[in-house]
């Protein structure tokens, strides 16, 4: 962390605590007690009003305003990058607070950074607007936990529906991709966001199952590519496990 960050982060930590020790401190920051002292001291000369001493602990008498670090030329090159990638593929509501956040981000940037415009970009003009259209209302399923029933066309344009429990979307190859527990199957099955036909949410919410939430799922797909390795077999056309790939069947 650099110094800068870390002093930062001590105002910060004095703003919303009672008396602090250093040791409190020295622990939450990952530096040790003398590093502490020297940077309130520091802190202090620079006028920001701590008060307190060594073995006693340290605290702000009075509300400190403290502007935000700046980022430098590659910190903002990769908000940038990831905004306009938000915007282009993350969906309706994502997409409008990227392009809100942005707009906040450049108008309290100095003028010399604000000309660091990156060359990377993430074009929309080739998609099909309908494309992400249940990205918002899947996004927001899996995060309130609400079942929802999925009419699912298969690359063979089969047709199914399937009440499942949406636990997270991600981003493979350039398909978005539903994690869910498949009440038919029950069972993790994974599917296409583009090839979803339709959507209703049932208004009904499921509880935490252990053994089916999404981080069983990744231990599940870390064990899988383990025992890959410990067979010997190299994977050379860096495809997720079995279950991640849609197989042209909603399973």
């Amino acid at each position: 962390m650099r110094r800068a960050d870390r002093l930062f982060q001590l105002v910060q930590i004095l703003r919303h605590r009672r008396l602090t020790t250093a040791a409190e401190l020295a622990e939450r920051l990952e530096v040790s007690t003398r590093t502490i002292y020297r940077d309130v001291q520091d802190l202090c000369l620079s006028g920001i009003p701590i008060e307190g001493e060594a073995g006693v602990g340290y605290l702000l008498r009075h509300e400190v305003n403290v502007p935000p670090l700046m980022f430098t030329e590659a910190e903002l090159e990769a908000i940038q990058v990831g905004m306009r990638m938000v915007q282009t593929w993350g969906g309706k509501e994502l997409g409008s607070a990227a392009k809100q956040a942005m707009i906040k981000v450049e108008a309290v940037l100095p003028a010399r950074l604000q000309r660091n415009q990156s060359l990377m970009f993430s074009p929309d003009f080739y998609l099909d607007s309908d494309e992400f259209q249940f990205l918002d209302p899947l996004r927001n399923a899996a995060s309130a936990r609400e079942y929802v029933k999925l009419c699912y066309q298969d690359a063979n344009r089969v047709q199914t529906e399937r009440e499942v429990r949406p636990l997270a979307i991600y981003f493979w190859r350039g398909t978005w991709t539903l994690l869910t527990w498949c009440e038919l199957r029950a069972d993790f099955r994974n599917f296409r966001v583009d090839r979803i036909v339709a959507l209703d949410k049932l208004g009904r919410f499921f509880p935490v199952s252990p053994g089916q939430e999404r981080d069983d799922f990744m231990r599940l797909m870390a064990a899988a590519e383990a025992d890959r390795h410990e067979t010997g077999r190299h994977v050379t056309d860096k495809k997720p496990p079995a279950k991640v790939r849609d197989t042209g069947r909603a399973g």
